[in-house]
């Protein structure tokens, strides 16, 4: 089992040749147009790959409180994955289209489940195609349904809204927000009904963990910037949030890829805490 959260295209293509069993989801997705992974998957996917939904299979049922993406529990998440076919006694590659920003969610949820084997293919299928990387079209794939999909000790930890709302101003937490500095200002809010930031956060727009190239910055980069943000803070001290639960899991990744591993997720995000009617918003 690998230590890294990311794997390069020429890395899982080597693991592929050498026959080493490997299970790969593809979990392209557009928030502006939910059906566009099914298209992007159909059109060109990675051998062998599989979808998983980000509003089918990584969220649950909105209520209208409970934020644009809310987690399933860990047992409807598990028993998805079983009845996608997908195995706990296998290691696991996540990719997407659109920078990893789908696939860290992917990522962070099985990690979530205990299931530590699991990276996101650095680049996504671009840096596969670059890297001379077949593709197949057509259906999607299916796998026949396993049996369970083992819930074991979290490797990630989460925070609800009561709890951070509960600590705000608390000595040593610092509270990160992953959306467009735009966004976090309270301006060009498009997405949720209320714009602004949780008070007391700081801004790390999670497009900044890559490179020119759409690939992680290295360790040693990454590490340096975030380090430079945190202040004195230790990694454990941080909560990440976005707008809905899935742009923090990038800065998750980040940081468990700069060696700074520890932070804690507010699922809910932005887009549950402007809903809540005790909630407290910042702007500018």
């Amino acid at each position: 089992m690998s230590t890294s959260p990311l794997i390069s295209a020429a890395e899982l293509q080597a693991r592929l040749a050498a026959g080493t069993p490997v299970q790969i989801v593809d979990c392209s997705f557009d928030l502006a147009d939910p059906a566009a992974g099914e298209r992007l998957h159909q059109q060109a996917r990675l051998p062998g790959a599989i979808r998983l939904h980000l509003d089918r299979d990584l969220s649950s049922a909105k209520t209208g409180r409970n934020g644009r993406h809310p987690l399933p529990t860990r047992e409807t998440f598990a028993a998805t994955l079983a009845a996608r076919g997908l195995r706990d006694d296998l290691p696991i590659v996540a990719y997407d289209q659109a920078g990893a920003m789908y696939a860290a969610r992917a990522w962070w949820m099985l990690r979530w489940l205990g299931h530590a084997d699991v990276q996101v293919l650095d680049g996504g299928i671009g840096a596969w195609q670059a890297a001379g990387g077949a593709l197949n079209s057509g259906p999607a794939r299916t796998l026949a349904a396993q049996p369970a999909f083992a819930l074991r000790e979290p490797l990630q930890a989460t925070l609800d809204y009561a709890t951070l709302r509960a600590s705000l101003g608390t000595p040593g937490r610092l509270i990160v927000d992953a959306r467009a500095a735009d966004r976090f200002r309270g301006e060009n809010e498009t997405l949720d009904p209320v714009g602004g930031h949780i008070p007391g956060a700081l801004n790390r727009f999670f497009r900044l963990n890559l490179g020119a190239d759409g690939c992680f910055k290295p360790a040693d980069t990454l590490r340096a910037e975030w380090q430079a943000l945190l202040a004195g803070h230790t990694p454990d001290a941080l909560v990440m949030q976005c707008g809905s639960g899935v742009t923090a899991c990038h800065n998750l990744l980040a940081l468990q890829a700069a060696g700074l591993a520890g932070a804690t997720l507010y699922p809910g995000s932005w887009s549950e805490w402007c809903a809540q009617p005790d909630a407290v918003v910042a702007t500018g």
